[in-house]
């Protein structure tokens, strides 16, 4: 199944550039091209793309705002978001994971791993997994004077869920969980779709998001 994508960027070089990257996957095909947020949210609705490769900074409507609007939309609800980002600049990271975004991504990264972080995000799984990611979600929602971790979001999970969402907030895979916990991969993942289910969350991202809002998982935890 070729996975359609959605580039939206402000600079045209930049697009060019990552058409090309992109469009050397025999599984990937850019769809349309959006040069600001706007149009990324108009694009969405009208390409039907799988996932939207997103910008932060971009005119009109930066990129924070379209993944709000694209999220928020229920006839989008099978359309990812993946954010570009550089991350020692975008203080919206967090901001975006909360608005539905599947994922963020450095420009640094390698064409390879490119391809990857998308083949993921279309996959339904979370651009999550890396300790440096881990790290900087965690600054984020400790800068600045957070709200007291709201545990009662937990309490419609079971004991089990809530061991398998904390092993997912520390960027443990299905199969790592399973490892982990004596299980069977495919029971790992129903606990984790249960308790996206449960929570009302859309993917592995906003797992990872509620987990350190409930105060399941604090900064500087380590996978045990």
């Amino acid at each position: 199944m070729t996975i359609r994508v959605l580039l939206a960027d402000d600079q045209a070089l930049i697009r060019t550039g990552l058409r090309g990257i992109i469009e050397s996957a025999p599984d990937l095909e850019v769809v349309a091209e959006a040069a600001s947020g706007r149009e990324a949210v108009r694009l969405a609705r009208s390409a039907r793309a799988d996932v939207v490769l997103m910008d932060i900074r971009m005119p009109e409507v930066d990129g924070l705002q379209a993944t709000q609007l694209i999220t928020a939309d229920e006839d989008l609800a099978g359309v990812r978001v993946l954010i570009l980002t550089t991350f020692e600049l975008d203080e919206y990271v967090l901001g975006a994971l909360r608005a539905g975004a599947s994922g963020f991504l450095g420009k640094g990264a390698t064409p390879t791993e490119l391809i990857e972080a998308i083949r993921t995000v279309a996959n339904g799984d979370a651009l999550l997994s890396g300790k440096a990611t881990r790290a900087l979600i965690a600054r984020f929602l400790t800068s600045g004077d957070p709200a007291p971790p709201d545990t009662t979001v937990l309490d419609v999970l079971t004991d089990r869920e809530r061991e398998v969402l904390a092993l997912v907030a520390l960027g443990l895979s299905n199969d790592d969980i399973a490892t982990r916990l004596h299980l069977a991969s495919s029971t790992a993942k129903t606990h984790v779709n249960r308790a996206m289910t449960k929570l009302g969350v859309r993917d592995r991202a906003q797992l990872v998001v509620v987990a350190y809002q409930s105060g399941l998982v604090r900064p500087g935890d380590a996978t045990p």
